[in-house]
């Protein structure tokens, strides 16, 4: 028998295609429509139904690149069950290169949203209902914010779905935080219906890391050959297994002045080690920014200029910590998150 067309959005597409559909989704002040841009690839057999999606803030290029790449990749090829790829969800905080929506909501915090609420609800709303609820698993794509950057990580609620787990240890990501859910975020929303789902977090907003975008691509399809989606060998070697990270916490400025970091992105660090230090123009103050405790650098500022109490450093904790340092260590030898630090 064959198999049924897959619908989205008032659209049907036939098995065995793929099609690019425009969701519309607002207007601008100038009456001139937006749209939340959509590629399905429908399998001729059956098997899950894949939503991988980035820009959810509208900031986060990174994401954007890896569904393009994973779009174009030829492993597509003998695809079984459908994808569906929505490379830039937050239209809106794309075009004004911003994370949030013109009323400075952030749609991640916006799930499952309203018909008749604010814009983020609308928007959540709408997304939720042409696109989300269509999805078996989803993989939700983010970098870090503004001026900070993220290790290649995941990050995903495991224990409470066997599949997200198996999921989770597929990507081939360097650290697995098992992060508790937020109110609002697709996660949430998708978790609490017994969907799968992983939110990948790699590099920094506005700008194409590559080191965050190539093993993103590569973490998307292992996942796809996890769950059932492609077929045949995969020739890449098999990165470590990741270890789980049981806690995270930032490291943060004691005084407000110029940061002069000493450690770099994925480093191991001890408790009471100092991170980097904190002074005034002139130097006549300056502070230590301390470890809290044992773990790795997954995530850290970039923007030297610090305000005091400012996070500036995400450690996160692991009981197995050299392990966790041998799958990071791996990691850096194929992409060198940066270069060293100037003595």
């Amino acid at each position: 028998m064959a198999r049924a067309p897959f619908e989205l959005a008032g659209t049907r597409i036939a098995p065995g295609t793929r099609l690019q559909i425009d969701v519309p989704v607002a207007r601008l002040y100038t009456h001139a429509p937006l749209h939340i841009p959509v590629e399905v690839v429908h399998g001729r057999q059956a098997g899950p139904v894949l939503l991988v999606c980035g820009g959810i803030h509208g900031d986060e290029i990174n994401s954007v690149e890896i569904v393009r790449r994973l779009l174009r990749s030829k492993q597509l090829q003998g695809l079984r069950g459908t994808l569906i790829a929505a490379p830039i969800v937050n239209v809106f905080g794309f075009v004004q290169h911003s994370r949030y929506l013109p009323d400075r909501r952030d749609l991640n915090r916006c799930f499952p949203g309203s018909e008749s609420g604010s814009l983020g609800g609308r928007v959540a709303a709408l997304f939720r209902e042409q696109i989300v609820d269509h999805a078996s698993h989803i993989i939700d794509l983010h970098t870090g914010a503004i001026h900070r950057t993220n290790l290649p990580q995941i990050r995903a609620q495991l224990k409470t779905h066997p599949e997200t787990e198996t999921m989770a240890e597929a990507f081939g990501a360097p650290v697995i935080l098992n992060a508790e859910l937020r109110e609002g975020s697709l996660r949430h929303y998708a978790q609490n219906r017994g969907v799968p789902v992983l939110t990948y977090e790699a590099g920094e907003a506005l700008r194409f890391d590559e080191w965050a975008i190539g093993p993103g691509v590569r973490g998307v399809l292992r996942v796809m050959r996890r769950i059932g989606m492609l077929t045949g060998e995969h020739r890449r070697r098999t990165p470590p297994s990741a270890e789980v990270a049981n806690g995270s916490s930032w490291a943060r400025a004691p005084i407000d002045g110029i940061l002069r970091p000493r450690v770099r992105l994925g480093a191991r660090v001890a408790r009471g080690e100092v991170l980097g230090l904190v002074a005034d123009p002139f130097g006549n103050a300056e502070g230590e920014v301390v470890a809290m405790a044992d773990g790795i650098v997954i995530g850290m500022s970039n923007l030297p200029l610090a305000n005091e109490g400012e996070a500036l450093f995400h450690i996160a904790r692991f009981d197995a910590i050299e392990e966790a340092e041998s799958a990071v260590e791996s990691f850096q030898s194929d992409y060198d998150p940066q270069p060293d630090l100037a003595k």
